[in-house]
């Protein structure tokens, strides 16, 4: 007698902070029992880990189109956090979504992560005039400009979604904050972070001894907590499944915020913080041109 219907899962990313997260979500879902996830790194020691924490793993990059879809083949739901740039790991996914759908007769689903930069402008710090977004406005989605970052990515699988072998849904978190916890974080293959040099503010702030601003630093960015973002995967995918016709393709764009903060703002505070730690005396951001430094 075959047991239960196992769901298959295929996850990008699952070393980086986002997807480690995403992962340790999901495997404490109250269908965690009914979930068979697979994750796709480079690392063979990370592999291992992932090995013996129970989750598949496979050594490759996301890179390899041939790799990727063939995994994509393979699973009836992918998520995909390792890259929201990479064209060609996406339309490999997509292939491989298609030849799942076509052997298993269901529409399978893909859930790419992209980011809030495609809805960037080119303020340059110099204003905090705003333009804001709705994800449920589907015309203002379809009028951002193919040129912003991400955009290639998202229109691809938007438009095969629109061909209907496969339903898509686009996360686009804002600034992600928090330290991520969590089995994949305790043990060493997933990052609890960002790296420190992903954020040029963190990066000049550590070489100068102090935070350094442009003195024009009036833009405006939002922000979400790690945990809250990995809620959201959880809360969409328990969504489409509970609900056939929730938005995808076109109404299937997600904004992940909670709230913002601008750039002036977080100086301050990475100023405050380097007092607290010793690293400084002076919390004051200073303008480049002063040219503080230890």
């Amino acid at each position: 007698m075959s047991g239960p219907t196992k769901t298959n899962f295929l996850l990008t990313g699952a070393t980086g902070y986002i997807g480690g997260s995403i992962l340790a979500r999901f495997l404490t879902h109250p269908q965690a029992d009914s979930f068979r996830f697979t994750v796709l790194v480079r690392d063979a020691k990370k592999a291992k880990r992932f090995e013996e924490l129970g989750v598949k793993a496979v050594v490759g990059s996301h890179s390899d189109p041939e790799l990727m879809e063939k995994l994509a083949s393979e699973a009836d739901v992918v998520i995909a956090t390792a890259d929201c740039d990479d064209l060609g790991a996406a339309k490999a996914t997509l292939a491989g979504l298609k030849k799942r759908g076509a052997t298993s007769g269901l529409v399978p689903i893909f859930i790419n992560t992209s980011g809030t930069g495609e809805i960037s402008d080119d303020a340059k710090g110099m204003h905090s005039d705003i333009t804001i977004y709705d994800d449920s406005d589907v015309d203002q989605i379809k009028s951002i400009s193919p040129t912003q970052m991400h955009r290639d990515v998202d229109l691809a699988i938007t438009a095969a979604d629109a061909e209907g072998y496969v339903k898509t849904y686009i996360i686009l978190p804002s600034t992600i904050y928090g330290l991520a916890t969590g089995p994949f974080v305790d043990n060493g293959p997933s990052k609890p972070t960002f790296p420190a040099n992903s954020s040029p503010h963190f990066l000049v702030a550590r070489s100068r001894g102090g935070p350094a601003w442009s003195d024009r630093e009036k833009n405006v960015w939002s922000n979400v907590e790690i945990h809250e973002v990995a809620d959201l995967y959880a809360i969409l995918y328990d969504k489409i499944v509970a609900d056939p016709n929730t938005g995808h393709g076109w109404e299937g764009f997600y904004f992940a915020e909670n709230d913002e903060a601008s750039f002036d703002d977080i100086c301050k505070t990475i100023g405050s913080a380097l007092v607290a730690l010793g690293k400084t005396d002076n919390p004051e951001p200073t303008t480049f041109e002063s040219g503080r430094t230890r």
